[in-house]
């Protein structure tokens, strides 16, 4: 008997009409830099590209965040990059009074009448160059790795001035403008513990300014070494708006145990507090702020040798408005992939700002309602089931009804509607879910175990040829006999889905042969959540991590992993 109680505790975390035709907003990027600039000067102009992806004309309006970002709209004119007749958006880089650093700007692109508007592009400069004067790097004495990063807009040498140093270049092609290189320091076999200092000298750069040498002060510890992700936060705010949390995650790359001695906020708007397993919670609170951005710093003390560690905030406070759907911003419920194909039935994520005024809600029981905090979610008009609704996200679930195509999503907030996205919608999506441990599935064992290598503290062993597994997924599209939306599966008769198979891929080891599942449908008492019956076959290969996947008609899943012995 399958462990029902286990499955809901995974369920509650991954839930956590055709419109008239219309323009829809293209852009042929969404972020420009960052460019390098020398002090003191303005930099070149920038141009991208809008175009209509739709139906009628494109009436853009730009609004940008910083003043010496200035952007306007040229006269219609050829593509650059594609067929047909685009918008340029040209920037202009009024950078001569800003100071040496990296300064960032964001372009808001709007249409009025247009899907998947309005869209934000980051605008990045260098004023003095990309490569910084000097980097400090920490590394355990066990062969480990440190790096800095940084972006030139052209090749460098590099000419490292000693062993446990090299220069590393991100990604590849021949047609690019940006360069993302990584200064990496390595522990040596036999490098003892202490302090070392090196240099990288870089030549070879058209912009004058990055040909220099960087010192590089390295330090050998068995202390701890904090790791802070992310790396930066950035709040966005209705001036109406409730404190809204995010964390941080701290690890330890280093020896030891990494201690959080304290956590210190340094502006009255923002607050922090080290919560249990590794965490820091950062609240940002809009009451009594005007509109525009802000910046702030949580301060990390540790017993770490990196300590104490600053993560830089952003706020940034805005009037409030109708309820926005950023763009490529509804995804599925387990890859969260921009731009995804979306099934009927599937659960859906939807994220945004001034989404609800409200609280956090969680739908309290079945059948599902159309409307939760005082929104709603309408796709090609129809209000959807919504599970879960908040000021950034929303969860919810496509109708049934929605017919293959583009299809068009707005969220409605106490009777305001906004701004209206588009996504693909195909029969079906099939996604499988994640466990959040590598790219290990939400599978399950005949005894309620996950077919993992063996993990203290967690019901795992792996799978065996022979064993009984079911796998837990979304997007299957509708079943037979056929379900309505918002509505808990049947136990009788089971709402199935035919004709998809089973593969387990091996690597080197080999695929096995495709394999029939006994079952493949929505499960009993639950809203949106197809499950897999499938037999282990007994020419599959063995391992701690093999991948699986489902197939139907040339409509693949996603891959997960299982151990198999």
């Amino acid at each position: 008997m399958w462990n029902r109680a286990l499955l809901g505790t995974f369920y509650l975390y991954f839930l956590c009409f055709i419109a008239d035709a219309a323009p829809v907003l293209r852009l042929s990027s969404a972020t420009v830099g960052p460019v390098s600039i020398a002090a003191g000067q303005n930099g070149p102009q920038q141009t991208l590209e809008a175009f209509n992806s739709g139906d009628g004309a494109l009436s853009l309006t730009l609004a940008s965040s910083a003043t010496w970002a200035a952007a306007s709209t040229g006269a219609p004119r050829a593509c650059t990059t594609r067929s047909g007749t685009c918008l340029p958006i040209n920037i202009n880089l009024q950078t001569a009074s800003l100071s040496t650093g990296i300064h960032t700007a964001r372009l808001t692109v709007a249409d009025p009448n247009a899907a998947d508007a309005p869209q934000e592009v980051t605008v990045t400069v260098q004023i003095g160059g990309g490569v910084p004067d000097s980097v400090t790097l920490f590394v355990a004495p066990n062969g480990s790795a440190d790096q800095a990063a940084f972006t030139t807009n052209s090749e460098l040498r590099a000419t490292p001035g000693t062993p446990w140093l090299t220069l590393a270049l991100d990604g590849g092609g021949s047609f690019r403008f940006t360069y993302p290189y990584r200064i990496v320091a390595t522990h040596q076999p036999g490098q003892a513990e202490g302090a070392y200092t090196g240099t990288m000298a870089l030549s070879g750069s058209t912009f004058a300014p990055d040909n220099k040498s960087v010192q590089v002060n390295l330090r050998v510890t068995s202390q701890p070494i904090a790791r802070i992700a992310p790396e930066r936060l950035r709040f966005r705010l209705a001036q109406d708006a409730r404190p809204l949390a995010q964390f941080l995650t701290v690890s330890n790359r280093g020896l030891g145990t990494l201690a959080i001695e304290s956590v210190t906020a340094s502006e009255p708007w923002l607050a922090a507090e080290s919560v249990p397993g590794g965490f820091v919670r950062v609240t940002a609170s809009p009451e009594g702020l005007a509109p525009g951005l802000r910046s702030a710093t949580v301060t990390i003390a540790a017993n770490a040798a990196n300590a104490p560690v600053r993560v830089p905030v952003d706020l940034e406070i805005v009037a409030p408005g109708p309820p926005l759907i950023t763009y490529r911003g509804v995804v599925d419920n387990t890859t969260f992939q921009g731009g995804g194909t979306l099934a009927p039935g599937m659960l859906a994520a939807l994220f945004g700002e001034q989404l609800t005024r409200e609280e956090p809600a969680s739908a309290a029981s079945l059948p599902l309602d159309t409307e939760l905090g005082g929104a709603k979610v309408l796709v090609n008009g129809e209000p959807a089931p919504v599970y879960f609704s908040s000021y950034g996200q929303i969860t919810f679930q496509i109708p049934y009804s929605t017919q293959p195509g583009p299809a068009l999503v707005q969220v409605e907030r106490n009777g305001q509607r906004g701004n209206q996205a588009q996504i693909p919608v195909d029969p079906s999506a099939p996604r499988l879910l994640r466990l959040g441990i590598g790219d290990y599935g939400i599978l399950v064992n005949q005894d309620g175990t996950f077919p993992i290598p063996t993990t203290p503290g967690i019901p795992s062993r792996p799978a065996r040829r022979g064993d009984a597994l079911v796998i837990y997924a979304i997007g299957f599209g509708q079943t037979d006999p056929p379900v309505q939306s918002g509505v808990g599966a049947p136990g009788s008769p089971l709402a199935a889905v035919p004709g998809f198979s089973v593969s387990f891929a091996g690597g080197l080891q080999g695929t096995s042969n495709p394999v029939a599942p006994f079952f493949l449908g929505l499960t009993p008492g639950f809203v949106g959540l197809y499950q897999i019956n499938v037999v282990v076959p007994d020419d599959v290969p063995s391992g701690p991590a093999i991948s699986l996947y489902v197939e139907r008609g040339g409509v693949f899943s996603n891959r997960v992993a299982l151990a198999i012995e």
